[in-house]
C-alpha cells in the first residue's frame, strides 16, 4: 500500500456527526494487545497551549537522552506530524505497517459487535499506540488530547502526569457554554493519583481541578501557587521547592509561551525520580531549543505565523504584537472557520491593519461571509509577497488548517521566507 492509500483510507474515517466511543475503543485496543499499557504517557489537556507544552515536553525527554514520542493534532506541514518519534514524523512504511496491522481488526469488529467504525480520530489515535508500543518502542510518550478529554478518544491509559495549560471558550457546541463545564469536560481524563500540573486558571475551572484531583487522590501543583515564573526582561526563571532555573531564554515569542514552558519543567521536575537523566542542564538546555511550528513563529524578521482561533489564543497574539514589537506598523492576514465566532476574533485584532482570506478547508469561512469592513485577499500568495520588500511586519493567523496552508506554501519558497532555515 503505497503512502497516498494509506492517508486516503485514513480519511474515508472521517467523522461526519459520528462520535468517539470509549467502549469502541477499547474493544479495539484489546484486540490489539493493549498497547496503551506497554509504555508510559504523559496527558496534555486544555484548550490552548497543548501543542506548545508537548514540544517543551518532548526537547526535555530527548535532550535527557530518551526515546520519546508525540502525538499532536492537527498537523501543520504534514500527516506524519501527528505521531512523532523524537521530533520525527512516523515514516511512510511505518505508517503503512500500521494501517496493514488495524484494517483486519476493524473487518474483524464489524463481523463481531454492533458497533459502528471509528472516526479518524480514534483511527490515528489506534495508530499512534501501536506505532509507540511495537513498531519504534518508546520510552515515554506525550499524548495531546483532542477536543476535551472525558470522551476524547485518547481517554484510555493512567498517565504518569496530566498537563492543563488553559481553560478557555472553544467547541462550547460539545464542551459546554461555562468554564466550569469546560474544564468539568478536560478534568475528565484524571484518574487515581496521578499528578495533575495545571496553568493559572480562571477560578471557576481552577475549582474544578481542584475538586477532582481531591476525589481521585491526586496531587495538584497550579502555577503561581505551588510553582513560580518569574519574569526579567526578555528572560525568566522557575521556582519550585528546591529547583530554581534562571535567565531562561525561549524561541517562541510571548508571555504565554513562558507559561507553557513553566509546566514543562515543572512536570519534567516530577518524572526525575522514574527518568533520572533529566536534570537542571537537560531541561533548561531542552526549553531553551524548543520551535513550534505555526505557534509565534517567525519565518522571516518581518512574517509571523500564529494559529490564534479563539477568544484566549487572539487575545494572547495581541499582547505578544503590543508587548515585542511595540513600534512596527503591524499588517495580520486571518482565515477562520465557518464556526467560530470570527466577527468577535476579528474586532480583538481591530489595533492593527487587517486583512481577511479563506483557503481551501471545507469548513473554511467563505470570503463573502466576512464583514465588509475588513479588507479581503484572494490570494495569499500576493499578500505575504508585500512582506518582501516591507519593513513593517506581517502577521498570518487563524485556523491551524489555513497556518498549515501558508507554512507549506513558505516552505516551498523557502529562498525567499526565511531568517534561519525554517524546520519540518
Amino acid at each position: 500500500m503505497t503512502t497516498y492509500d494509506s492517508i486516503s483510507w485514513i480519511h474515508t474515517f472521517k467523522a461526519n456527526g459520528r462520535k468517539t466511543d470509549l467502549a469502541r475503543m477499547a474493544w479495539l485496543l484489546e484486540a490489539l494487545g493493549r498497547p496503551q499499557d506497554k509504555f508510559p504517557a504523559i496527558h496534555v489537556v486544555g484548550t490552548n497551549g497543548k501543542g506548545s507544552v508537548t514540544a517543551y515536553l518532548q526537547h526535555i525527554l530527548s535532550t535527557s537522552g530518551y526515546q520519546v514520542g508525540t502525538f499532536t493534532s492537527p498537523f501543520i506541514v504534514s500527516f506524519h506530524d501527528r505521531i512523532c518519534l523524537n521530533g520525527q514524523p512516523i515514516s511512510d512504511q511505518d505508517l503503512a505497517q500500521c494501517v496493514s496491522v488495524i484494517r483486519p481488526v476493524l473487518t474483524k469488529m464489524s463481523l463481531e459487535t454492533n458497533w459502528d467504525r471509528p472516526t479518524e480520530f480514534e483511527l490515528v489515535t489506534l495508530m499512534m499506540f501501536y506505532y509507540f508500543a511495537n513498531l519504534r518502542p518508546v520510552d515515554i510518550a506525550i499524548i495531546e488530547a483532542g477536543i476535551g478529554g472525558k470522551t476524547d478518544a485518547t481517554n484510555v491509559f493512567h498517565a504518569l502526569a496530566v498537563v492543563c495549560p488553559s481553560i478557555s471558550f472553544d467547541h462550547q457546541e460539545r464542551l459546554g457554554y461555562t468554564l466550569a463545564d469546560i474544564a468539568q469536560q478536560k478534568a475528565g481524563v484524571i484518574k487515581a493519583k496521578e499528578p495533575v500540573i495545571i496553568g493559572q486558571l480562571e477560578q471557576e475551572a481552577s475549582q474544578v481541578f481542584q475538586q477532582v484531583t481531591q476525589k481521585s487522590g491526586s496531587h495538584l501543583y497550579q502555577l503561581g501557587k505551588d510553582f513560580l515564573l518569574n519574569p526579567s526582561g526578555k528572560t525568566f526563571s522557575f521556582q519550585h521547592d528546591n529547583l530554581t532555573l534562571t535567565k531562561l531564554r525561549l524561541k517562541l515569542l510571548g508571555r504565554h509561551q513562558t507559561a507553557n514552558a513553566c509546566l514543562a519543567i515543572m512536570t519534567a521536575q516530577l518524572l526525575t525520580k522514574t527518568f533520572p537523566n533529566i536534570s537542571p542542564k537537560s531541561i533548561q538546555r531542552g526549553i531553551e531549543a524548543t520551535t513550534w511550528p505555526g505557534r509565534s513563529e517567525l519565518i522571516r524578521p518581518n512574517l509571523l505565523l500564529d494559529g490564534a482561533h479563539n477568544p484566549d489564543s487572539i487575545a494572547k497574539l495581541k499582547c505578544l504584537l503590543q508587548e515585542e514589537f511595540p513600534n512596527r506598523h503591524i499588517h495580520i492576514l486571518f482565515a477562520g472557520l465557518k464556526r467560530k465566532p470570527l466577527a468577535d476574533l476579528l474586532a480583538q485584532l481591530e489595533p492593527f491593519d487587517i486583512s481577511v482570506t479563506t483557503f481551501d478547508f471545507p469548513e473554511a469561512n467563505p470570503l463573502d461571509n466576512y464583514p465588509n469592513k475588513y479588507h479581503r485577499v484572494n490570494d495569499f500568495a500576493k499578500w505575504l509577497q508585500v512582506s518582501l520588500t516591507s519593513e513593517d511586519l506581517f502577521v498570518v493567523t487563524g485556523s491551524l488548517y489555513f497556518i498549515s496552508e501558508v507554512r507549506q506554501f513558505c516552505l516551498s519558497k523557502e529562498s525567499l521566507f526565511k531568517t534561519s532555515p525554517i524546520t519540518n
